[in-house]
């Protein structure tokens, strides 16, 4: 198994360190966050070992051999990168061994797949994603960088999700629609038509209540 570190320490970084452990191919060895305040503790038994500008001295010293991302904020998720990128160590995926996912999907680096999920045939999804508990992707669905599909959300087959999308718990969107880049559809809604990029999206059916405003999830 390979050591793997977790930067962030937050929400997010505990599911991921319940998935890497499920999954078996990975050790996680601890957490690395921005909060000074967490530095030294520990987090569901792994220790908080410093921030970011600490990576290349701590893969030294615990011989650390891949990393992932594990923010809930999209945008943060993907400024990580370039950091990991310089300390040469490779952003790993983490994908619950109760996950379905296609062998004809194609996911990037990065990409979080929690419990129960489903990905189905030809999907695609982007570097820096999340697709949540028991959220389903279906066929040919393509999800952009740092996507969000929150717990219990449904995307039918053949939509688009562009970049740094959030949709939110138990959304559903019908089949062959676009989701824009930096787009927000609400807790529950119903998504029967296209969204735009930057606009917040609710209700059912759901309604565009907001424009070129973005928000990361």
């Amino acid at each position: 198994m390979v050591d793997t570190l977790i930067i962030g320490a937050g929400g997010h970084g505990k599911v991921v360190l319940d998935i890497l452990r499920s999954a078996e191919h990975y050790r996680p060895v601890g957490f690395i966050d921005a909060d000074p305040k967490l530095t030294g503790t520990i987090v569901c038994g792994m220790p908080v070992l410093g921030a970011i500008h600490l990576l290349n001295r701590l893969i030294a010293q615990h011989h650390i051999g891949a990393a992932i991302i594990a923010i809930g904020d999209n945008r943060a998720r993907a400024s990580y990168a370039r950091a990991v990128d310089e300390a040469r160590i490779p952003l790993i995926n983490a994908i619950h061994k109760s996950a379905v996912v296609s062998t004809t999907a194609k996911l990037g680096r990065n990409v979080v797949v929690a419990a129960n999920a489903v990905i189905c045939t030809e999907a695609k999804v982007g570097d820096f994603s999340i697709v949540n508990t028991s959220a389903t992707v279906d066929h040919e669905c393509e999800l952009g960088t740092a996507v969000h599909i929150c717990p219990g959300a449904h995307l039918a087959g053949r939509v688009r999700v562009d970049a740094d999308a959030f949709i939110g718990m138990g959304a559903n969107i019908i089949q062959c629609l676009k989701i824009g880049s930096g787009a927000v559809i609400g807790a529950g809604a119903v998504v029967l038509a296209d969204v735009p990029a930057l606009s917040t999206a609710v209700g059912v059916p759901a309604r565009v209540v907001k424009s070129g405003h973005a928000r990361a999830a």
